[in-house]
């Protein structure tokens, strides 16, 4: 018959001191979640239900979403926290079914530099997008409409 240790006996795991990474995780996931579905709700109501629907989606709409900073900001926080929160919940999946730590350090990284990348591009993509750019002459018929002639 196998006995459990005791929870204070030489045998039981040593408590690390530092920061525990797993309850931040964890807690992370809790709240971006929820932070989220408010987040996504909104997304899908301005752009599905308030305007003409999926037919009102086109490169003016999100040129004149983008030009306010609150909506700028909702889209970051949404890419922020869904990137974020995908990345940590592959983490933990790589985690939990790795084979090998080499093989696990190989996965996290690959998860945590795609994450980076896409978090770099999709901020730069939200507050460098300008609708009307400088063209040349030639190329002034590729504009939309609502941009002002140069």
């Amino acid at each position: 018959m196998s006995t459990v240790d005791a929870p204070r006996s030489p045998y039981a795991r040593t408590q690390r001191s530092g920061t525990n990474w797993e309850k931040w995780g964890w807690m992370y996931m809790r709240a971006s979640g929820v932070v989220l579905v408010v987040l996504i709700f909104g997304h899908l109501f301005v752009n599905m239900v308030a305007g003409e629907g999926v037919r009102g989606i086109d490169f003016a709409f999100v040129a004149g979403k983008w030009a306010s900073p609150f909506w700028q900001v909702w889209d970051l926080l949404m890419l922020w926290l869904a990137l974020i929160h995908g990345a940590n919940g592959m983490r933990t999946i790589i985690n939990d079914y790795s084979s090998s730590v080499t093989l696990g350090k190989v996965l996290r990284g690959a998860v945590f530099l795609s994450a980076a990348a896409l978090i770099i591009l999709g901020t730069l993509v939200i507050f460098t997008f300008d609708p009307c750019p400088s063209v040349s002459p030639e190329q002034l018929g590729l504009l939309p409409s609502f941009c002002p002639p140069q």
